[in-house]
C-alpha cells in the first residue's frame, strides 16, 4: 500500500487523559482493513507516519464506534508540530 496524504482533527480519547488521536479518512481506512495486513492485538496494524519533518513508526487501530481506523498522537510529536487537540494537522500514513 503506498503511502497516503491526508489532513484530519486532533481529537482527545475520553477514556484516559492525555492521549489525542485523529481519525483516518472513511476511503483510507477501508483501503487498510482490505489489504489483508496482518493485524495484531485490538486490530492494529503497523505503520510509519510523517509531520513535517517528524517521522515516527505506531499503529492504528479500528474504532468501531467512529467507523474507521484511528492513530494516536502522542504528546511529543503534538509538541514537535505545535500543535494540540482541535488542530487540524496534516499526515503522510504507510503501512508497513
Amino acid at each position: 500500500m503506498e503511502p497516503r496524504t491526508f489532513r484530519a482533527r486532533i481529537w482527545p480519547w475520553e477514556a484516559q487523559s492525555g492521549w489525542a488521536f485523529v481519525s483516518l479518512p472513511d476511503d483510507l481506512s477501508d483501503e487498510i482493513a482490505e489489504a489483508a495486513v496482518p493485524a495484531r492485538g485490538f486490530g492494529a496494524v503497523p505503520v510509519e507516519v510523517r509531520a513535517g519533518t517528524t517521522v515516527w513508526r505506531t499503529s492504528v487501530f479500528p474504532d468501531k464506534g467512529r467507523g474507521c481506523y484511528v492513530l494516536p498522537l502522542k504528546q511529543a510529536v503534538r509538541r514537535a508540530r505545535g500543535v494540540d487537540v482541535g488542530d487540524d494537522i496534516t499526515l503522510d500514513l504507510g503501512v508497513l
